[in-house]
């Protein structure tokens, strides 16, 4: 069995591994840097660590005014208060300026679970992607959280990075990570499945499903949502009869409405989305709440034989 791992545990960890090799680095976190993890790094460097408390407008913009004087800004809090609560803050001091600064937001979508709809994150990708200068990643496991902060750290410019709550299965043989460059995890010839973050185990297990009904499905990781590797999506498009895109999101505005975009200025086909589909979330354990909103591996099934008829 993979490892199973925290992702905001892996986060903490790379703070500090990079907090020691670069004094520019700075960490604020809005009163919660014990769920966030952020909190070592508090421990380690008391002197570049700032808790806001409740005041993520504030602790936004003070996070760009840091990047102005040259240091490389970490900032999270939990997913929907860093791009709801503060969405004025990142689009007009951060994303505008272009600012060298890194949000980290944890505790995104349905997997929140008990912590009930006011905390679930389902639009905060679609948030983020209609900032220009942004760049967007959603690591599938703990590995890939590392990767994608160092990867955030030595690149200028703004970032989101967005990490769920509960522990994920650690995904076996993905390659080396890239900015902008998928993950090709299955090879097929009949449909290609896209995931992202969670939704990338389920997948795989949609995949292991398909072929024993003789049907070969690719599998792509599309971890950035920007800057999106559409060589990728297009190849895939043009291989395959269809797509069917899985995020632990709404289907309007993130990694599904993405390749839609590419899909049909370049290659129209056949795209199904699994996710969620005009509801709110609500308070629930993980599994059931991806069941009743049809996130799992049954459902990508489901929607990748209606591809190919």
């Amino acid at each position: 069995m993979s490892e199973m791992l925290y992702q905001r545990d892996v986060y903490g960890k790379t703070l500090i591994e990079l907090g020691e090799k670069n004094k520019d680095i700075v960490v604020l976190d809005a009163d919660l840097s014990g769920s966030t993890r952020t909190a070592i790094f508090g421990e380690k460097f008391p002197e570049r660590f700032f808790n806001f408390g409740v005041a993520e407008q504030n602790m936004m913009a003070t996070a760009a005014g840091l990047a102005s004087c040259d240091k490389i800004v970490f900032v999270s809090t939990f997913a929907m208060f860093a791009t709801g609560r503060a969405w004025d803050q990142v689009r007009n001091s951060i994303g505008y300026n272009n600012f060298n600064v890194k949000i980290v937001a944890t505790h995104a979508g349905l997997s929140v679970g008990p912590d009930g709809s006011s905390h679930q994150a389902l639009e905060d990708i679609a948030l983020m992607r209609v900032i220009p200068n942004i760049n967007i990643i959603v690591p599938c496991d703990g590995p890939q959280t590392r990767d994608a902060i160092i990867t955030a750290a030595k690149t200028s410019g703004p970032f989101y990075v967005r990490l769920g709550r509960p522990k994920v299965p650690t995904i076996e043989n993905k390659g080396q990570f890239q900015l902008g460059k998928a993950q090709v995890l299955a090879e097929g010839k009949d449909v290609t499945i896209i995931a992202c973050g969670i939704m990338v185990q389920e997948a795989l297990l949609a995949v292991k499903e398909l072929s024993a009904k003789g049907l070969k499905a690719g599998l792509l990781n599309i971890h950035t949502i920007r800057p999106l590797d559409r060589d990728a999506i297009l190849e895939a498009a043009k291989r395959t009869k269809g797509i069917v895109v899985c995020e632990e999101h709404t289907v309007l505005g993130g990694l599904a409405s993405s390749i839609d975009e590419v899909i049909a200025e370049n290659h129209p086909t056949k795209v199904i989305r699994v996710g969620v589909r005009n509801r709110f979330g609500q308070s629930g354990e993980p599994s059931e709440l991806f069941k009743e909103y049809n996130l799992l591996a049954e459902d990508i099934e489901k929607a990748a034989l209606s591809v190919v008829g």
